[in-house]
């Protein structure tokens, strides 16, 4: 799950758009190329955001709950599914049908019980990743428009995710992590 929302989020920040800045701003910018052309360049840390952003951590217990309902309702007809067909087991074992067509019939209903419970797994997989999606969209949503009203004021003009070592070399002044996970649990709590 967790990769999942990584994947998400590396994706949402980088596709997050920031406004230009007028040239000039050497102050700001991560190496001699960037100098020259003025740019301004911040990076977020995607663990850190992750970690520490409300919404991440009320969502993660949303999926997680939801997960073990699936696996245990799954579980259940699982263990329902095995019960009866021991019980028909037992019963063909000891001579219990009468007929072939009642064994027949015994092995079609545990056939179609077999079905449902693939068609039931299926269904709450099927929910549970659109609710995901839903919840990554909305996570997604929330970033991009926290980081254009950031951006007003700060004027990057890129706004990069650094996930793991996909960026080689970062000067921590340039991380901008703890401002954004702090004005996005200011802007979360406040609408929750």
């Amino acid at each position: 799950m967790k990769k999942y929302l990584f994947l998400i989020m590396g994706m949402a920040l980088c596709l997050a758009s920031c406004n230009n800045k007028e040239a000039g701003s050497a102050e700001t910018a991560l190496n001699t190329g960037a100098e020259a052309t003025g740019l301004r360049i911040a990076y977020v840390e995607l663990d850190s955001l992750m970690s520490q952003y409300q919404l991440y951590k009320d969502y993660e217990g949303v999926l997680t709950r939801k997960g073990a309902d699936i696996q245990n309702t799954l579980e259940q007809r699982q263990r329902r599914l095995e019960s009866s067909a021991a019980a028909m087991q037992r019963k063909y074992e000891n001579n219990g049908f009468q007929t072939r067509d009642e064994l027949e019939n015994a092995q079609r209903n545990l056939q179609q019980q077999e079905v449902e419970l693939q068609q039931l797994a299926a269904k709450l997989n099927s929910e549970f990743n659109e609710e995901q999606a839903r919840i990554n969209q909305e996570a997604r949503d929330s970033i991009q428009n926290f980081l254009k009203i950031y951006n007003q004021t700060k004027k990057y003009d890129y706004v990069m995710i650094k996930a793991g070592d996909n960026l080689l070399i970062a000067n921590p002044k340039y991380n901008i992590t703890k401002d954004i996970v702090t004005g996005l649990n200011k802007r979360y709590n406040a609408n929750k």
